[in-house]
């Protein structure tokens, strides 16, 4: 399996912004990332806040 181009922190990062309010489409598209991957990121990590 290969592993990921992002840290888990940047992972929740990404969907901190998402949840911020910008719309899922344009986070992903900035990114570089699927919105496949977008959403198996959020079910996965979605719990997280990021912060120690």
């Amino acid at each position: 399996m290969r592993s990921s181009r992002f840290s888990e922190e940047q992972i929740v990062a990404i969907l901190a912004e998402q949840e911020r309010g910008v719309p899922a489409g344009d986070v992903c598209c900035k990114h570089g990332v699927s919105s496949a991957t977008f959403y198996k990121w959020k079910a996965k990590y979605g719990g997280l806040d990021g912060e120690a």
